[in-house]
């Protein structure tokens, strides 16, 4: 009988798998670890977890797409750095330190601009009647608590011219 190291598939192999034991146990162990490999590979990357716009909660190993709150449940940790978990850990509380100042920056700053633009629209009004008030040919009257037509004097418009001014030069830009 022939034996040599690379059987053919019927003759077999020394210290191998006889016959057609070998071609069917191939299949086998690559099914094998290939399971091995499915079953492992959730350790090699990150797994996600966020609600979508059902309210459903979704796990994925991808990122969910658009400007969606996504928590990081799992995430590689290398091998070689016993201290890594802590790294990890505080990597991703500085990371959401960041998320809440960037947050509280961004809603001061829309604060910011909305009493900007809220203060130029008070300043130009304030300037419209200033404009008003100093041209003297303009008749200007006011409506009192009974619901009467009061006319503006030289001395009332002049009370008033001050008082804007004052405002003007204190809380105007100047332009």
């Amino acid at each position: 009988m022939n034996r040599s190291l690379c059987g053919t598939g019927r003759e077999g192999a020394v210290g191998l798998l006889p016959g057609r034991a070998w071609h069917s146990a191939v299949p086998v162990a690559l099914a094998i670890a290939l399971g091995a490999l499915c079953v492992a590979s959730p350790a090699w990357g990150a797994l996600y977890k966020w609600t979508d716009e059902n309210g459903h909660v979704v796990y994925s190993d991808q990122p969910p797409p658009g400007n969606i709150k996504v928590d990081t449940i799992a995430g590689p940790l290398p091998p070689s750095n016993p201290n890594a978990a802590k790294e990890l850990a505080g990597r991703e509380a500085e990371s959401r330190k960041q998320q809440v100042d960037a947050a509280e920056s961004a809603k001061k700053l829309g604060q910011q601009r909305a009493d900007a633009e809220k203060r130029a629209g008070v300043c130009k009004d304030a300037r419209a009647e200033l404009t008003r008030l100093s041209a003297d040919q303009i008749i200007l009257y006011k409506v009192n608590e009974k619901g009467e037509t009061v006319y503006l004097d030289d001395s009332e418009r002049r009370r008033r011219r001050e008082t804007l001014e004052t405002y003007i030069k204190s809380s105007c830009r100047q332009g």
